[in-house]
């Protein structure tokens, strides 16, 4: 994808407002745990705990994806847009000239490779690698607290404890 597409303007424009949800989700963790140190916890405070934790994890994935997606869309634009755009700044910096010829982004994996005049692709970054790291870790760690959260309620509504 090496145009200026609607889903990358739109992904570009969804990672402005998540850089400004980051510092909110950050303080609403910190909140959280310390709810559940101090004494005064209800009864359930273990459940409440497993249930809060993977839909924060959720959101963190969905939140690291977007700020991801939107650096790809940043760097696609950067790199359509404008005098001395092409190749993408990114990828100038790491090759000699008459080597590049071009780039490619995708959104699934997040990626912007710089293509090289003998066909292979390599990163513009190692950003993209931790973010794909980080949202596939977090949405795993998401379905892991999801299931224990039903699996700890379906055991606490039988009565076995």
């Amino acid at each position: 994808m090496d145009d200026d597409s609607p889903l990358s303007a739109l992904l570009a424009l969804l990672s402005i407002p998540v850089w400004l949800a980051v510092p909110v989700w950050v303080i609403a963790v910190i909140f959280k745990l310390l709810s559940v140190a101090v004494p005064g916890r209800r009864p359930d405070w273990r459940l409440d705990l497993l249930r809060w934790s993977a839909w924060m994890a959720g959101w963190a994935a969905v939140m690291v994806y977007l700020l991801g997606a939107g650096s790809v869309a940043f760097s696609v634009h950067d790199s359509s847009s404008g005098a001395d755009s092409t190749p993408a700044q990114e990828c100038r910096d790491d090759f000699p000239p008459g080597v590049l010829v071009g780039q490619r982004a995708a959104y699934v994996p997040l990626r912007f490779d710089c293509v090289l005049a003998d066909g292979s692709a390599h990163p513009s970054s190692a950003l993209y690698f931790w973010a794909n790291t980080c949202v596939v870790g977090l949405a795993l760690a998401a379905v892991v607290l999801g299931v224990c959260a039903t699996m700890a309620a379906g055991r606490g509504a039988g009565g076995t404890r």
